[in-house]
């Protein structure tokens, strides 16, 4: 398929493939994430016209462009439209300012938007070979529960996802822990670090080959495309309709695929003025951006931003990549970003967990504004940049709330002395039966589990 666009690994030594195969894969041979070879861009006018369409015609414009030569548009545009079946509120806070509230959908979380569309991609493909795969992923709060209520029930998709024993919420666990079918859940002694490099050793352990395993995780290029779509999507609603208008985002960051959907878009010539990359206390991107050197944090802090404890981001090796860089799977640059055109792209700051919970008051006390503690991050994020850039100040700004405010209760009530609205996908949880097993941080241990069950 001569058309399409072609997908190359980030460690540099592994064929390019085409979309279907990076997706099924999710990581190359070689260890490294899959990287289009060429990023599609919209014109102007093109991007002007998304202010007239809904959100899952935006997600179909911008699937084509990736997926071009590899599925029919009949089939892409089914696809999309069962995927987006929610809302994606804009709520504005103050001026222009805006929160865009991504915790709508059936898991209540941000990670829904990848999910159902890439477990559709999926099956539509699984469907055409006439195959099956095991999915595995590593979760640090929402990931696991979008991912195995997006694939549940799918008889050719099996999924095992790890999470770390004591750092997701209870509601957060029991969205995937009552399932059953073909999802499993297994609670792992270890951090988010710890879970994912199980699942990395796993896809490149020749004796699991015949498991045919794949990735759910953000180092899957199906995770970033769909997250490309939010973005435009905000950009086209809230556009003043002035000609040269650009967009603040501010992005609260853990394992970074959030971040990459937004600077693909921009890529696509989505018109960003800037990306604030907000942290928790691990802090390894911001310093890395200030000091230019880059140093894993290991373990990871555990901060009530708990999605966010990821002291080694998978992500920024693409983020390297886009500029120029090469680093390994395991932190290693051994080539250097253009840091210069990173900084003018981007802010990063770390905010740590007093900051934190002083935000979701001060949100909530200004601006009746209801934050979780990584959509705080976020917003706190955005606040400092504009404090301290006040030449920004009548700037159109867009932070993301990823997760909705009733998946932590207990933090909610101890700062606000309210429970937050339960969405309905977060009712009933109390009840329903949990099933999930339990593991050390050992690989052979892990490795010896799934050749029992598989």
């Amino acid at each position: 398929m001569k058309d399409s666009i072609l997908f190359y690994s980030t460690n540099l030594n592994a064929e390019p493939v085409i979309f279907s195969e990076a997706l099924l894969k999710g990581l190359a041979p070689d260890k490294g994430l899959y990287m289009p070879e060429e990023i599609p861009a919209f014109t102007k006018e093109e991007i002007k016209s998304f202010s007239n369409k809904e959100y899952y015609e935006i997600a179909f414009e911008i699937g084509r462009m990736f997926l071009r030569g590899q599925i029919a548009d009949d089939d892409l545009l089914a696809i999309v439209k069962d995927a987006y079946n929610y809302d994606v509120p804009l709520e504005n806070v103050y001026d222009n300012k805006y929160v865009m509230r991504l915790d709508q959908g059936p898991t209540a979380s941000f990670k829904d938007f990848a999910a159902r569309m890439m477990g559709r991609l999926m099956n539509y493909y699984l469907n055409k070979e006439g195959r099956s795969i095991t999915i595995l992923t590593a979760t640090s709060g929402d990931t696991g529960s979008a991912i195995a209520n997006a694939f549940y029930g799918l008889d050719n998709i099996k999924v095992v996802v790890l999470f770390p024993e004591t750092e997701v919420t209870n509601r957060q666990r029991k969205q995937m822990t009552p399932l059953g079918r073909n999802i499993r859940v297994i609670a792992m002694k270890g951090k988010f670090d710890d879970c994912q490099a199980l699942v990395k050793e796993a896809f490149t352990d020749p004796d699991l080959d015949y498991l045919k395993l794949s990735s759910a995780n953000s180092i899957n290029i199906g995770r970033l495309v769909p997250q490309i779509v939010y973005y435009f999507y905000s950009f086209a609603k809230l556009r003043s309709g002035e000609n040269n208008e650009e967009v603040i985002f501010s992005i609260p960051s853990g394992n970074f695929g959030d971040m990459m959907g937004g600077i693909f878009a921009k890529n696509m010539g989505l018109p960003v003025k800037k990306f604030i990359i907000a942290t928790n206390q691990n802090d390894e991107f911001p310093k890395f951006m200030d000091i230019g050197k880059y140093e894993k944090i290991e373990p990871s802090y555990n901060c009530i931003s708990s999605a966010m404890n990821v002291g080694h981001p998978s992500n920024l090796s693409r983020l390297i990549a886009l500029y120029g860089g090469v680093m390994d799977e395991k932190g290693s640059v051994s080539q250097m970003p253009d840091m210069e055109k990173m900084r003018k792209d981007i802010f990063s700051i770390s905010i740590m967990d007093d900051a934190t919970q002083q935000t979701i008051k001060e949100a909530f006390n200004k601006h009746k504004l209801i934050l979780e503690p990584h959509g705080a991050v976020g917003w706190k994020g955005l606040m400092s940049y504009l404090e301290n850039n006040k030449e920004n100040a009548d700037q159109l700004c867009v932070s993301l709330e990823t997760a909705h405010p009733a998946k932590f209760p207990e933090k909610i009530n101890e700062l606000l002395g309210l429970d937050p609205d339960l969405p309905d996908s977060l009712k009933g949880l109390d009840e329903k039966e949990e099933q999930f097993d339990k593991l050390d941080n050992d690989y052979l241990e892990f490795k010896a589990y799934l050749k029992e069950r598989y």
